[in-house]
Protein backbone atom coordinates (compact mmCIF):
# COMPACT_ATOMS: atom_id res chain seq x y z
CA UNK A 1 0.00 0.00 0.00
CA UNK A 2 1.34 3.26 -0.88
CA UNK A 3 2.14 5.91 2.07
CA UNK A 4 -0.35 8.50 0.94
CA UNK A 5 1.52 11.28 2.98
CA UNK A 6 4.71 10.27 1.32
CA UNK A 7 3.57 10.11 -1.95
CA UNK A 8 1.91 13.68 -1.42
CA UNK A 9 5.17 15.15 -0.72
CA UNK A 10 6.92 13.51 -3.48
CA UNK A 11 4.52 14.85 -5.95
CA UNK A 12 4.96 18.42 -4.53
CA UNK A 13 8.73 17.88 -4.67
CA UNK A 14 8.53 16.96 -8.11
CA UNK A 15 6.49 19.74 -8.90
CA UNK A 16 8.83 22.35 -7.34
CA UNK A 17 11.61 20.53 -9.25
CA UNK A 18 10.29 21.18 -12.33
CA UNK A 19 8.92 24.71 -11.60
CA UNK A 20 13.04 25.29 -10.73
CA UNK A 21 14.10 23.96 -14.18
CA UNK A 22 11.60 25.64 -16.09
CA UNK A 23 10.15 21.70 -17.32
CA UNK A 24 7.51 22.48 -19.52
CA UNK A 25 6.59 18.71 -21.17
CA UNK A 26 7.12 15.45 -18.63
CA UNK A 27 5.87 12.36 -19.88
CA UNK A 28 6.56 8.51 -18.83
CA UNK A 29 5.39 5.65 -20.80
CA UNK A 30 4.97 3.91 -24.32
CA UNK A 31 5.99 6.14 -26.89
CA UNK A 32 4.04 5.85 -30.00
CA UNK A 33 3.17 7.95 -33.48
CA UNK A 34 0.16 9.60 -31.71
CA UNK A 35 2.01 10.74 -28.63
CA UNK A 36 4.78 12.23 -30.76
CA UNK A 37 1.62 13.66 -32.76
CA UNK A 38 0.49 15.52 -29.29
CA UNK A 39 3.64 16.39 -27.90
CA UNK A 40 4.49 18.10 -31.26
CA UNK A 41 1.04 19.99 -30.96
CA UNK A 42 1.28 20.80 -27.00
CA UNK A 43 5.39 21.86 -27.57
CA UNK A 44 3.88 24.52 -31.12
CA UNK A 45 1.13 26.10 -28.72
CA UNK A 46 3.85 26.47 -25.49
CA UNK A 47 6.22 28.02 -28.22
CA UNK A 48 3.98 29.87 -29.78
CA UNK A 49 3.10 31.56 -26.55
CA UNK A 50 7.02 32.02 -25.65
CA UNK A 51 6.60 33.93 -29.37
CA UNK A 52 9.96 31.51 -30.15
CA UNK A 53 11.52 32.17 -33.62
CA UNK A 54 10.55 29.60 -36.47
CA UNK A 55 14.45 28.44 -36.91
CA UNK A 56 14.34 27.42 -32.77
CA UNK A 57 10.47 25.83 -32.72
CA UNK A 58 11.72 23.53 -35.88
CA UNK A 59 15.39 22.58 -33.99
CA UNK A 60 13.53 21.91 -31.23
CA UNK A 61 10.54 19.23 -33.38
CA UNK A 62 13.01 18.07 -34.82
CA UNK A 63 15.26 16.93 -31.87
CA UNK A 64 11.97 15.67 -30.52
CA UNK A 65 11.05 13.43 -33.28
CA UNK A 66 13.78 12.26 -33.37
CA UNK A 67 14.34 11.19 -29.58
CA UNK A 68 10.78 9.56 -29.25
CA UNK A 69 11.82 7.23 -32.22
CA UNK A 70 15.12 6.39 -30.94
CA UNK A 71 12.95 5.67 -27.49
CA UNK A 72 10.36 3.86 -29.51
CA UNK A 73 12.91 1.62 -31.83
CA UNK A 74 15.27 1.04 -29.27
CA UNK A 75 14.12 0.89 -25.80
CA UNK A 76 14.58 -2.48 -24.17
CA UNK A 77 11.21 -4.17 -23.02
CA UNK A 78 10.71 -3.59 -18.88
CA UNK A 79 8.64 -5.80 -17.17
CA UNK A 80 6.42 -3.87 -15.05
CA UNK A 81 4.30 -7.04 -13.50
CA UNK A 82 1.83 -6.52 -16.20
CA UNK A 83 0.37 -9.23 -18.69
CA UNK A 84 2.92 -8.14 -21.17
CA UNK A 85 6.08 -5.95 -21.60
CA UNK A 86 6.32 -2.62 -22.89
CA UNK A 87 9.10 -0.79 -23.96
CA UNK A 88 8.69 2.46 -22.39
CA UNK A 89 10.66 5.91 -21.75
CA UNK A 90 10.97 9.31 -20.15
CA UNK A 91 10.44 12.63 -21.96
CA UNK A 92 11.11 16.03 -20.33
CA UNK A 93 11.29 19.50 -22.84
CA UNK A 94 12.73 22.07 -20.38
CA UNK A 95 14.12 25.76 -21.30
CA UNK A 96 16.32 28.41 -19.38
CA UNK A 97 16.98 32.02 -21.18
CA UNK A 98 19.11 30.67 -23.76
CA UNK A 99 18.51 27.36 -24.86
CA UNK A 100 16.10 24.41 -24.72
CA UNK A 101 16.62 20.78 -23.80
CA UNK A 102 15.07 17.75 -24.57
CA UNK A 103 16.06 14.97 -22.51
CA UNK A 104 14.84 11.66 -22.52
CA UNK A 105 15.90 8.11 -20.73
CA UNK A 106 14.92 4.60 -21.52
CA UNK A 107 16.11 0.61 -20.66
CA UNK A 108 18.59 -0.51 -22.81
CA UNK A 109 20.91 -3.68 -22.43
CA UNK A 110 24.09 -3.56 -20.38
CA UNK A 111 25.84 -5.03 -23.38
CA UNK A 112 25.33 -2.07 -25.84
CA UNK A 113 26.30 0.23 -23.34
CA UNK A 114 29.90 0.61 -24.81
CA UNK A 115 29.02 0.58 -28.40
CA UNK A 116 26.01 3.17 -27.67
CA UNK A 117 28.99 5.39 -25.71
CA UNK A 118 31.77 4.92 -28.82
CA UNK A 119 29.06 6.48 -31.29
CA UNK A 120 28.38 9.37 -28.80
CA UNK A 121 32.01 10.04 -28.29
CA UNK A 122 32.34 9.75 -32.13
CA UNK A 123 29.48 12.23 -32.69
CA UNK A 124 30.59 15.24 -29.94
CA UNK A 125 34.39 14.67 -31.56
CA UNK A 126 33.03 15.91 -35.23
CA UNK A 127 32.80 19.38 -36.28
CA UNK A 128 29.73 20.25 -38.38
CA UNK A 129 31.67 18.58 -41.72
CA UNK A 130 33.03 15.90 -39.47
CA UNK A 131 29.26 15.06 -39.25
CA UNK A 132 28.14 15.78 -42.96
CA UNK A 133 30.78 12.74 -43.74
CA UNK A 134 30.03 10.82 -40.93
CA UNK A 135 26.06 11.13 -42.11
CA UNK A 136 26.82 10.70 -45.80
CA UNK A 137 28.96 7.39 -44.35
CA UNK A 138 26.48 5.98 -42.79
CA UNK A 139 23.69 6.35 -45.73
CA UNK A 140 26.49 4.70 -48.29
CA UNK A 141 27.46 2.06 -46.76
CA UNK A 142 23.85 0.59 -45.69
CA UNK A 143 25.39 -0.94 -42.59
CA UNK A 144 22.89 0.18 -40.15
CA UNK A 145 19.62 -2.08 -39.70
CA UNK A 146 16.71 -0.43 -38.63
CA UNK A 147 17.54 -1.71 -35.13
CA UNK A 148 20.68 0.20 -35.48
CA UNK A 149 19.40 3.36 -37.11
CA UNK A 150 20.07 5.19 -33.64
CA UNK A 151 23.65 6.27 -34.70
CA UNK A 152 21.93 8.40 -37.85
CA UNK A 153 19.34 9.78 -35.29
CA UNK A 154 22.34 11.26 -33.09
CA UNK A 155 24.38 12.87 -36.27
CA UNK A 156 21.30 14.40 -37.01
CA UNK A 157 20.48 15.48 -33.92
CA UNK A 158 24.07 16.52 -33.35
CA UNK A 159 24.15 18.22 -36.89
CA UNK A 160 20.62 20.39 -35.87
CA UNK A 161 21.47 21.87 -32.57
CA UNK A 162 24.95 22.48 -33.35
CA UNK A 163 26.00 21.08 -29.68
CA UNK A 164 27.65 17.93 -28.10
CA UNK A 165 25.12 15.32 -26.64
CA UNK A 166 24.83 15.20 -23.02
CA UNK A 167 24.15 11.31 -22.28
CA UNK A 168 24.55 9.07 -19.10
CA UNK A 169 24.00 5.88 -18.31
CA UNK A 170 22.57 4.25 -15.03
CA UNK A 171 23.21 0.89 -14.22
CA UNK A 172 20.27 -1.12 -13.30
CA UNK A 173 21.31 -4.55 -12.57
CA UNK A 174 23.55 -6.93 -14.45
CA UNK A 175 21.61 -7.15 -17.52
CA UNK A 176 20.16 -3.32 -17.91
CA UNK A 177 21.20 0.29 -17.73
CA UNK A 178 18.92 3.65 -17.90
CA UNK A 179 20.15 5.42 -20.85
CA UNK A 180 19.52 9.48 -20.63
CA UNK A 181 20.51 11.55 -23.78
CA UNK A 182 19.79 15.68 -23.44
CA UNK A 183 20.02 17.65 -26.78
CA UNK A 184 19.89 21.34 -26.03
CA UNK A 185 18.96 24.00 -28.72
CA UNK A 186 20.37 27.45 -28.52
CA UNK A 187 16.83 29.70 -28.37
CA UNK A 188 17.08 32.78 -31.48
CA UNK A 189 15.09 35.82 -30.79
CA UNK A 190 12.06 36.10 -32.96
CA UNK A 191 13.27 39.94 -34.43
Amino acid sequence: MVDEKNFINNVFRFYKLMKTNDVSLVYEGEITHDITKAFTSLTESAMDKEDESSSTQRKVFHVMVECLQNISKHAEEVDLGRVHKEKRGVFLIHKNQNQYGVTTGNVIARDKVQELKNSLDLINSLDKDGLKKLHKEQIKNGTLSDKQGAGLGFIDIAKKTGNPLEYYFLDIDDNASFFILTSRIERETNK
